[in-house]
């Protein structure tokens, strides 16, 4: 699967918490993210993360873009919970262009859990019909 990884400054930590704990599951899948975010997962976890621009220089309307071509199947985004923090047009349209193409999504702790560990069941597999071009399914069609 392709899952693309956002996290607003203040949820850095967290998000690489996360990929840490499920890092087992993450690294059978091709994981793309946000300039910073990436190698912030990438230096707690070992995984092999694509990197984008950052994220208000133009990561998150690179993630839109691949997402509007249906190139992503999973995104977790861990937003900021800062009542004084605005949303992006930007990040407001990543997760407006999941629900139009059907991505799973993730805004919270709790919600990315449950989305992976049902990646792990299997339970999104679905999305190889969707994406059948992805990296990943090219791979694993290989493999087969």
């Amino acid at each position: 699967m392709e899952i693309a990884i956002i996290a607003d400054d203040n949820k850095k930590e967290l998000m690489a918490q996360f990929c840490i704990a499920y890092c087992g599951i993450l690294s059978r899948h091709h994981i793309c993210a946000t300039h910073v975010t990436g190698k912030y997962i990438s230096d707690a976890t070992g995984l092999e993360i694509e990197t984008f621009l950052s994220g208000h220089t133009g990561g998150a309307e690179q993630i839109a873009s691949r997402i509007s071509f249906n190139e992503i199947d999973l995104l977790l985004y861990f937003r900021s919970t800062d009542p004084s923090h605005e949303p992006s047009e930007a990040e407001l349209k990543v997760l407006q262009l999941c629900d139009i193409n059907n991505i799973p999504f993730a805004t919270n702790l709790a919600t990315a859990e449950v989305l992976v560990m049902a990646l792990d069941k299997g339970n999104l597999d679905w999305r190889e019909f969707l994406n059948p071009h992805s990296e990943y399914n090219l791979r694993k069609r290989a493999n087969k």
